[in-house]
């Protein structure tokens, strides 16, 4: 059903919850959803990414050897949750996730004009639907 609702359901179901959080008296939400007006704002440490995502990391910073075909392709920014740069700006790389025979969800992309020096990057454990960048 979420699919007929269009692109702009995640704002809405954002805007919902927030307001039950008000009314209630809720605790806020970690994750807000973003806008190509407003960049991710939620962030991770290095240190609390899975050891999977840690890994591929310093694999960015030497520049491979990488598992997946797709590391390092360009990542198009599609959904607009990430600061808005021309295309082929950010690049993607495969997080593995134990226990599951293909990619899985989780990624790291990376944005920036050399691969191995990133300006930014940016963790997703939901394939794309949410992303914290990642801090020191």
């Amino acid at each position: 059903m979420l699919c007929k609702l269009g692109s702009g359901w995640r704002h809405t179901l954002a805007s919902v919850l927030l307001a039950l959080t008000t009314v209630f008296g809720l605790p806020a939400i970690a994750k807000t959803p973003n806008t190509a007006d407003k960049p991710a704002e939620t962030t991770i440490a290095k240190a609390q990414l899975p050891e999977q995502g840690q890994k591929v990391l310093i694999l960015i910073y030497q520049g491979g050897p990488f598992k997946y075909d797709k590391d390092g392709t360009v990542f198009g920014n599609r959904e607009r949750l990430l600061p808005s740069h021309p295309r082929g700006y950010y690049r993607e790389y495969t997080v593995r996730t134990p226990g599951v025979g293909h990619r899985g969800a989780r990624r790291i992309v990376c944005g920036g004009q050399q691969a191995k020096a990133p300006d930014a990057c940016y963790y997703t454990e939901d394939h794309y639907a949410s992303f914290r960048r990642i801090v020191q």
